[in-house]
């Protein structure tokens, strides 16, 4: 559930620093996309934390 979230989070601030930056769509995509990446890595990396420190 925090990699689904992190990607959604990561994902929608893409989306708007594109928007900021006065991107078009395509940009808007493209840093959807990278950001979408990095932020699920950070869930990831996030969930098996927790995984390894609760169990």
């Amino acid at each position: 559930m925090i990699v689904l979230a992190s990607a959604v989070f990561g994902v929608l601030l893409g989306i708007l620093t594109a928007r900021k930056n006065g991107g078009n769509k395509k940009d808007m995509a493209q840093y959807a996309a990278g950001f979408g990446i990095a932020m699920t890595l950070v869930g990831v990396v996030i969930t098996i934390i927790v995984a390894r420190t609760v169990s």
